[in-house]
């Protein structure tokens, strides 16, 4: 019965939807080889399913993208069809894609309607930061998933501060590649740059994310700095978002947007509610190194982000190693916001970690329906946690 009806569906229902000349392709294809193919969502698992003559249909997880000649694209991990224009269709179960990439209702056989592209508006952000005025420098030096990053802000007694220095380095933590030498000749280089720009000894701190935690070489690097007389915190995944909030989100902002931090080793997404910041973790733009599956990522990702209150998903302050990649070719000089475009535009980032990332940024899209991803050029949870200090 369920064969015969995605069987109907196809014939007299999906075909229709193509274009004459699909039609006829289509048509001459299935008569020369008595096969026929499409796409459903089953048990929240979209397939492919291919039936052919005088024998059980065939049913396989679809694990890749497909794109369609029209330049439709079927994103196998968000169970969304995308058209060329960005706007997209969430599959629901049950629901049809014909080998042409036209989609139908399990139950009405008509296609529905594509939600409007999220993300890219082309509403200005237009928010400028409010100054320090008469600020004290403060520093600090992060130990990340993916590298050694400096912070020199000035901060003033309302905590309005401003990005004085900063410096990305490349420790590769979490390769476990870095030598006892490496780390100790690393952190004095950091640390006496923070001298001579005017930061003062006491002022000088150092920060373990929550991703470079799980890195097994980060205990000789904290070792390393217990040496050199320096405390050294370590956050947790909530602590690093609730951080990462307080830097990234402009006090106007904070009853009605989100926050989401791409790391390396885990992504945390951040909202205000009654006056105190929740935070939800998922996976990391690394997650592929411990080979999980990409739908397993875009699933766990899809549900955390749906958290988000309804009133307070129209803006998004993104941040992270991806978010940066995917707004370095928008910059328009020093400008201090960079509104990102839909993950399709980002499709051609090279390697693994910004297609991982591109898959987080995709679900957390898909799940809020945000209009508007402002990459902050100057934010980062460390300064977060200078902003925390007395």
């Amino acid at each position: 019965m369920r064969n015969g009806l995605l069987t109907s569906l196809i014939l007299g229902g999906l075909l229709l939807l193509a274009s004459p000349q699909q039609t006829v392709a289509q048509s001459t294809t299935d008569a020369a080889s008595e096969r026929m193919s499409w796409y459903t969502m089953e048990n929240n698992t979209l397939v492919l399913r291919t039936s052919t003559k005088n024998k059980p249909v065939k049913t396989t997880p679809v694990t890749k993208d497909v794109t369609f000649p029209d330049g439709v694209h079927l994103e196998h991990a968000s169970h969304a069809l995308v058209q060329p224009d960005g706007s997209r269709v969430e599959l629901k179960e049950g629901d049809i894609v014909s080998a042409t990439g036209q989609l139908a209702s399990a139950s009405t056989s008509k296609p529905r309607a594509a939600k409007p592209a999220w993300g890219g508006t082309s509403a200005p952000f237009t928010y400028q930061p409010v100054a320090p005025v008469n600020g004290k420098l403060k520093g600090v030096v992060e130990l990340g998933a993916s590298g050694f990053n400096m912070f020199i802000i000035r901060v003033d007694e309302q905590r309005n501060w401003k990005l004085e220095k900063v410096e990305y380095g490349n420790s590769l933590v979490m390769e476990n590649m870095a030598t006892e030498d490496d780390i100790r000749k690393g952190l004095k280089a950091y640390i006496g740059q923070m001298l001579d720009f005017g930061v003062g000894g006491r002022d000088i701190h150092f920060v373990v994310s929550s991703g470079a935690d799980m890195a097994k070489v980060t205990a000789p690097i904290v070792q390393t700095l217990k040496t050199l007389n320096y405390v050294v915190t370590t956050v947790t995944p909530t602590r690093e978002g609730a951080l990462g909030f307080r830097a990234a989100v402009p006090k106007p902002y904070m009853e009605k947007a989100f926050m989401v931090d791409m790391g390396s080793g885990n992504t945390k997404i951040a909202w205000q509610e009654n006056g105190t910041t929740k935070v939800i973790d998922t996976y990391g733009s690394k997650y592929f190194q411990q080979s999980t599956d990409t739908a397993v990522v875009a699933r766990d990702v899809r549900t955390k982000a749906a958290q988000v209150p309804s009133g307070q998903r129209t803006t998004c302050f993104i941040m992270g190693g991806v978010p940066f990649e995917m707004a370095k070719p928008d910059r328009q000089g020093t400008e201090p916001y960079t509104i990102l475009k839909p993950a399709a535009a980002y499709a051609q980032l090279p390697g693994a970690k910004a297609q991982a990332g591109l898959t987080i940024y995709r679900a957390i899209a898909a799940a809020t329906g945000c209009q508007q991803f402002v990459f902050g050029w100057d934010t980062n949870f460390t300064i977060g946690y200078l902003l925390s200090l007395p």
